[in-house]
């Protein structure tokens, strides 16, 4: 017997489909597909979300030394006039030091990051800049789930048929 359904798809085709829909799921909350596309994607899914929630509090905070341009009021770099050792004047950027605090991720806390960014695609925001699904499943949406048992944190519910083909349409969801 099949582990899971081939969906009449080649192999590569099916697990672009799978993953592109698994990252649709994590980051609009809800999908709408067919039933048995659905089923595979709540298992996916499922297994990233138990993933997340239980390594939501493994990290510990470091203090990094941070070195930057320092900047002027206008938000430009400050300049100071230096001179090389040939005799030759340059402008040279001035910089600083500071010391910021940053979440450090633990060994099985990173392993599963990288679990996660294999089954998901990188995404970008409407500004083009890249979204951090990971840091969304750990911060956001792992912290809702925690007092909740292992899986069920997905949903599926019938729509109805589509119109073409009547095939039967759902819409999975998290809970």
């Amino acid at each position: 017997m099949a582990r899971n359904r081939k969906l009449g798809k080649p192999t590569d085709q099916r697990l672009a489909m799978l993953k592109c829909l698994s990252t649709d799921v994590i980051l609009h909350g809800k999908i709408q597909t067919t039933e048995t596309r659905a089923k595979e994607v709540k298992a996916i899914v499922d297994s990233i979300i138990a993933l997340a929630v239980k390594e939501k509090d493994n990290f510990e905070m470091v203090d990094v030394k941070v070195v930057t341009a320092k900047l002027d009021a206008k938000g430009n770099k400050e300049t100071v006039k230096a001179t090389s050792k040939n005799g030759k004047e340059y402008l040279k950027v001035v910089k600083e030091e500071k010391t910021v605090s940053r979440q450090k991720d633990m060994s099985s806390r990173l392993n599963a990051r990288k679990k996660i960014m294999t089954k998901v695609n990188k995404v970008k925001d409407e500004n083009g800049k890249n979204i951090d699904l990971p840091n969304k499943l750990f911060n956001e949406i792992a912290p809702k789930y925690a007092d909740k048992n292992v899986g069920g944190y997905t949903r599926i519910i019938k729509i109805g048929q589509r119109r073409g083909d009547a095939a039967p349409i759902v819409i999975l969801e998290l809970v």
